[in-house]
């Protein structure tokens, strides 16, 4: 059993040289059977096989990563976390992710290093803040807390915006979550991945699905670079590669994967306290806790698996930035990267079960994977662990897009898809 985290545990290994920590989760070989599968070892699985066990009591569960933990979309975001979207539907879902995040380093005994700074969407026209204004109002009805800034407001949040009377982009405003902010990608994957091992959940990292086993019309378990291993009930979160296992488990989803790039600064001193999106310029930025400017922008436009992107995207990234804060010019971009995202005509979510019976899906989060994790997580362990939809999860289904009832949330992302 993993040690609990706590100033008693910390003080007696400070005092016994830090030798008596142990791993934070067990690398076990895997079991020919488990009573679930979840496949895909970043936040969403993660989250998935440990509220299986602790929600629902089910924690024979392994969790099978083609390569480590949180090497895919969980360690390559731009970490903001928020629940400011437009249809009731989404409010629902994303909500619920916000507030599992608030509680979510108590829960997990980790710190996920959650830091609710705010972020504000710049309007850069009166017709913008005109749509502003009712995207508010949809917001506060929904029970979202939402604020429509005047250009002082914006001012008082991010006074190193360029408020100059030639800029292109223009403040007439913003709207503004309060409760927004940011958390550390890499800790919400460990802090999931230590609290369910913890629980008993086998975590098996370098592991490939190559097929499925289907017996009877229904899915049965996995081949794998490691054998075949068996289950009733098989969960699949592998974001961007979500049509790749589609096509192995022999049905097609409504998805095309992109590359999405961000990059981050040299470390400076603290100069913004929040988060700052421009639709206009097609990009949002905030600054990490070790100092690192975090810029994030549109997506490649090419549907792509390199998790690299390309170089036109982003120059214009850093042309948006520039636009935005002039200041910046004087940084050293330090890093780049991009995840693989998987993409669907209404930009919302798919949870729900697959054509082949007995398997489950978690994707098509788009850009908004990262935010959504607890949520993820909440919803599939309920549907593999019950066969059925919540309230929540229902609207997400696959069917939607056969009966046409269709949640479009293009917008909000806040960076057109």
């Amino acid at each position: 059993m993993t040690t609990r985290y706590s100033a008693l545990s910390l003080f007696r290994e400070g005092l016994a040289g830090q030798t008596g920590w142990q791993p934070a989760w067990r690398s076990p070989e895997p079991k020919p059977s488990y009573d679930a599968i979840v496949i895909g070892g970043g936040g969403h699985g993660l989250a998935t096989a440990y509220y299986l066990a602790k929600n629902h009591n089910i924690a024979r569960v392994a969790v099978l990563e083609k390569g480590w933990i949180g090497g895919g979309n969980t360690g390559r975001n731009t970490t903001v976390v928020r629940s400011n979207y437009y249809y009731p539907e989404s409010v629902e879902l994303y909500g619920l992710a916000h507030r599992l995040y608030e509680g979510l380093s108590k829960d997990l005994n980790y710190n996920v290093m959650l830091s609710q700074r705010g972020m504000v969407n710049l309007c850069h026209s009166t017709a913008e803040m005109e749509i502003g204004a009712r995207t508010v109002n949809a917001m506060q009805i929904n029970g979202i807390d939402a604020e429509l800034f005047s250009p002082e407001d914006v001012r008082r949040v991010a006074p190193i915006y360029n408020f100059s009377p030639d800029a292109r982009f223009p403040v007439f405003g913003g709207i503004w979550q309060g409760r927004a902010g940011t958390a550390r990608h890499d800790a919400v994957a460990w802090g999931y991945a230590r609290a369910a091992s913890r629980l008993g959940v086998d975590i098996i990292q370098n592991c490939e699905i190559t097929d499925f086993i289907i017996e009877g019309g229904r899915c049965r378990g996995v081949q794998t670079s490691r054998g075949a291993i068996r289950a009733e009930r098989i969960g699949m979160a592998v974001a961007g590669h979500s049509s790749v296992l589609a096509a192995k488990a022999g049905f097609r989803l409504p998805i095309n994967s992109y590359a999405l790039q961000a990059c981050v600064s040299e470390p400076v001193k603290p100069i913004l306290d929040t988060v700052v999106l421009s639709p206009g310029c097609g990009v949002y930025v905030s600054q990490s806790d070790k100092g690192e400017i975090v810029i994030g922008g549109g997506l490649d436009r090419i549907p792509s698996y390199a998790q690299r992107g390309n170089l036109p995207t982003l120059e214009m990234v850093i042309a948006g930035v520039l636009e935005m804060f002039p200041i910046f010019g004087q940084l050293k971009l330090m890093r780049q990267w991009a995840g693989i995202v998987d993409v669907v005509p209404d930009s919302s979510p798919i949870i729900g079960e697959s054509p082949l019976p007995g398997l489950f899906l978690n994707c098509g989060w788009g850009t908004g994977g990262f935010k959504a994790i607890p949520a993820g997580g909440t919803l599939l362990a309920n549907l593999l662990a019950t066969g059925k939809h919540n309230d929540i999860s229902r609207p997400f289904d696959l069917d939607r897009f056969a009966t046409g009832r269709l949640i479009d949330e293009a917008a909000g992302s806040g960076i057109a898809h």
